[in-house]
């Protein structure tokens, strides 16, 4: 596989909904299940499929997702020979609709024609899977396709398989043929190419809005879903930090959440995700919630249906109570007082 298929991510998306977490940071390095990026699922899929060339195409606010990418290191990604590659959009003005924008691909065509991979696989950045794209692959060569997209009960899911040479061509060709990505391609029904739908089984969640967010990290605290998604035949890889146990202090309760290393726990958490080295104060209650790293929470808080991105300080008496539908949102870095919130 490895000598067979390269692998492309679109970091390039970006939907409204998710602007309060995107403020500083791209849609591919969003942090959820208490410890992983979004990048993290489609990235380790790649790489346990076989595949050791992956090329990032990120756009906006890619300083944090390269931070946490690094070398590749984590991901077995840092090699003489292929490995992890960054190629920043020079055009920062303006979004494109779709993945797999052949704009962006044409500054660095260099890439594809120094590939020695006879396939491509391109792949958006922000959906929860754990895929194994061998099978894809063989019954794509098998019936002769051109283009297969992945889908799951029916919806595309924004990733696709073509040979190399044909992805050059067609961003080679877009102002002729008006092809401006993947999409255009699959979604015109008079194209001359012969398209493939292929059908994922298992646990699949695409990103795209807050509350889409928000339901996935409550889904991820259902067991069976958990199993799914992390499993030890196909692990999911991240970057990897030194940071001593959570230290749960006596009367404190924890149920039904994950919890990440490196907290100190005085109240009560329930139904939530906690991330790494965040303090929830005495007589604080925490439920139904994600709690970014670093987050501070002071003591007599009562925090439900809540997003609380990395460094923010909740001060003492504090009570903020969302929707499920329409979760609070606290930006990074802000600061949410008893009296502010009165």
């Amino acid at each position: 596989m490895k000598q067979t298929m390269l692998g492309v991510i679109d970091a390039t998306s970006y939907h409204e909904s998710l602007e309060d977490l995107l403020l500083h940071r791209s849609l591919a390095a969003v942090p959820i299940a208490g410890r992983y990026r979004l990048i993290d699922f489609v990235l380790s899929n790649m790489v346990n499929t076989g595949i050791n060339s992956v090329a990032i195409f990120p756009k906006f606010q890619y300083r944090s997702l390269m931070d946490h990418l690094g070398s590749g290191k984590n991901w077995d990604l840092n090699r003489k020979r292929d490995g992890l590659f960054f190629f920043p959009s020079p055009d920062l003005q303006g979004r494109e609709d779709g993945v797999g924008s052949f704009n962006h691909f044409a500054y660095h065509l260099d890439y594809f024609y120094r590939s020695k991979q006879e396939y491509a696989l391109i792949s958006n950045c922000y959906t929860l899977c754990n895929f194994d794209f061998k099978p894809v692959l063989d019954r794509h060569k098998r019936i002769g396709c051109d283009i297969t997209e992945l889908r799951k009960d029916g919806k595309p899911l924004e990733m696709y398989i073509l040979k190399t040479s044909l992805l050059i061509d067609l961003i080679e060709n877009r102002k002729a043929s008006g092809y401006m990505c993947m999409k255009d391609v699959v979604e015109d029904l008079q194209n001359t190419y012969k398209v493939c739908g292929y059908e994922q089984d298992g646990y699949v969640e695409s990103i795209n809005s807050i509350e889409k967010y928000y339901s996935t990290s409550m889904n991820l605290l259902t067991p069976d879903n958990w199993k799914q998604l992390f499993q030890k035949n196909a692990p999911i890889y991240t970057k990897v930090k030194d940071e001593p146990p959570t230290r749960y202090v006596s009367g404190s309760s924890v149920k039904n959440s994950i919890v990440a290393n490196g907290c100190f726990v005085e109240g009560n958490v329930r139904s939530s995700t906690v991330f790494r080295g965040v303090r929830i104060g005495k007589n604080t209650t925490v439920s139904n919630s994600i709690i970014m790293q670093k987050s501070q929470i002071g003591d007599n808080c009562v925090l439900e249906n809540v997003i609380l991105d990395k460094d923010v300080k909740i001060e003492d008496g504090v009570k903020l109570i969302g929707d499920p539908m329409a979760p609070i949102v606290i930006r990074k870095g802000m600061t949410q007082g008893a009296l502010m919130n009165s």
